[in-house]
């Protein structure tokens, strides 16, 4: 009998610790193998997709939203919107209950209310602001995407309702609003770090809505975050989040084949067959809505001729780079915009590669012995894989018609603020991933008037271009809105303030314990609801 109820306590006592063994589990840390380091943690800033990695898709929320994987838009911060019938006035209706995060600096004592999304848009909008001119500040998005010149006012109907008034119609606004950009602040935090005096916080200490917290930055090296336990749409499955900062392609792949990260940044393409044969890999890919161009500074002789343009576009052996750099992983870019996006003009005809018309048309054009520089990147991007390489060949194409060049580049945060410079020497490699799935992103973002020394790298600004995106912008009907897209990039094409290089397939190497890991349309590294076998 004693020995029944020493065997019946024994099995109680074990099944006690079993039920405790399984009701505890380490942590889970998922570690990303990024490219670089962000330029900053305020998205409102910058245009890079390194730095919205870091900041905007961890960290911050939006009023609008894209559902995982795709360009689909669904509520954020606001549970819903009215549009007026004149298409002028947006009101968005707040969601209720949602935390800011909690760090050793604040301690927020609301929460998430209208305040926070009148103190983020009006720190871009007005520039008497106290936060707008904090950080020597740009708004690069706001200031190219014509937002000063659209808002009319943001208003405060209630705590939990606002509304934006415009001058005119905008036919993306719902999309935009669900860009990195539009990340909404804690107006509290800022005005805690104002009164204390240190105002810059809030741009290099983030504090979001998000679903991740952060914890630490060390420049070139690792950022640390963990999950959010209070997010508003639920606690993401993995505790805490670690981008190792890892510039070299086949760097990244060696700690992923040695599960020191969990998913990495874009992969070489000399690396794509064996990560497709890799027992540890699942090699996630997906057609990139993504361009990649070398930008001529127009604003500077002999750059201001698009002859001159045409002539080196001419020059440039498309066909080799995408073999020698992309490897099997892209595809030519003749227009502007890639031809996953709608409105694409499938008519227009790419420049030759015809290296002699192009030297002949350079002497016609009065252009001998031009001596000029070209920007190489120093990170992989997903719609370039190598920019130093594809400046080597451009190097040799040039050479070939009497054009000498010099390459330069930058660490990556100087590069885009340098490439910006109105005064910037000869052209610039760089590219684009769609932000909202509309032409718009691209066309007025990167080529239109409003975004000379900003996101327009190419200092162009050509009326009868502008004139037909910004009519794009204020007609609601997709059918003309394509037509006067269309017509643009055939304008485009005969001014060349770009010579289009390449769209590119984006491929994702994970580990194979990684679950529901799911590629970006717009490029991003999103880990929400990503979770660890």
């Amino acid at each position: 009998m004693k020995k029944s109820r020493k065997l019946i306590a024994a099995l109680c006592g074990a099944s006690l610790l079993l039920a405790s063994a399984s009701a505890w589990a380490a942590p889970k840390t998922l570690v990303f193998c990024s490219e670089g380091s962000p330029e900053g943690f305020n998205p409102a800033f910058y245009t890079a997709g390194t730095t919205f990695d870091a900041s905007s898709r961890a960290l911050f929320d939006k009023l609008t939203a894209f559902k995982r994987g795709t360009t689909e838009i669904e509520p954020g911060l606001a549970e819903k919107w009215d549009i007026s019938a004149d298409g002028l006035e947006y009101t968005f209706h707040l969601r209720k209950g949602v935390k800011f995060h909690t760090t050793a600096n604040f301690k927020p004592t609301r929460d998430f209310n209208a305040d926070d999304v009148i103190f983020t848009f009006m720190r871009q909008f007005d520039k008497n602001h106290p936060y707008h001119k904090v950080g020597g500040a740009k708004y690069e998005y706001f200031n190219s995407m014509s937002m000063p010149d659209l808002i009319k006012e943001i208003v405060k109907v209630d705590d939990y309702t606002v509304k934006f008034v415009l001058k005119r119609q905008e036919a993306p606004m719902i999309a935009n609003l669900a860009m990195d950009f539009a990340s909404v602040h804690s107006a509290e935090y800022a005005d805690k770090m104002m009164k204390a005096g240190t105002p810059d916080k809030v741009d290099f200490e983030p504090v979001g809505t998000g679903p991740f917290q952060f914890v630490a930055y060390q420049k070139d090296a690792v950022i640390r975050y963990q999950a959010n336990p209070n997010y508003w749409r639920g606690k993401t499955p993995v505790d805490n989040l670690v981008f190792a900062i890892t510039p070299d392609p086949s760097v990244r792949y060696q700690k992923l084949k040695a599960n020191e990260c969990q998913v990495m940044f874009n992969p070489n393409p000399a690396d794509l067959e064996a990560m497709k044969k890799d027992p540890v890999v699942n090699l996630l890919q997906k057609e990139g809505l993504n361009v990649a161009y070398l930008a001529y500074n127009t604003s500077i002789a002999p750059f201001d001729n698009p002859k001159v343009r045409k002539a080196l576009n001419m020059a440039i052996n498309k066909q080799a780079i995408l073999e020698a750099v992309y490897q099997g992983s892209g595809k030519i870019a003749k227009n502007p915009i890639p031809p996953t996006i709608w409105s694409y003009n499938d008519a227009v005809v790419d420049d030759a590669y015809d290296p002699a018309t192009a030297k002949k048309m350079l002497a016609d054009a009065g252009v001998k012995d031009l001596k000029m520089k070209v920007w190489a990147m120093p990170v992989q991007r997903p719609y370039m894989p190598n920019a130093r390489r594809t400046a080597e060949m451009i190097q040799a194409d040039f050479a070939a018609v009497g054009v000498t060049v010099e390459i330069v580049s930058y660490e990556w945060a100087e590069y885009l603020k340098r490439s910006k410079e109105k005064d910037r020497d000869g052209a610039v490699i760089l590219g684009w991933t769609g932000d909202n799935g509309d032409p718009d992103n691209f066309l007025a973002v990167l080529l239109g008037c409003d975004a000379v020394g900003n996101a327009n790298r190419a200092q162009w600004c050509h009326k009868p271009f502008d004139e037909l995106i910004q009519k794009a912008k204020v007609t609601a009907d997709p059918a003309e809105r394509t037509k006067l897209y269309q017509q643009a990039q055939v304008i485009f094409k005969d001014q060349a303030p770009w010579a289009t290089i390449g769209h590119s397939v984006v491929f994702q190497p994970v580990r194979k314990e990684v679950v529901d890991f799911r590629i970006d349309p717009f490029g991003g590294n999103i880990f929400y609801g990503v979770d660890l076998k």
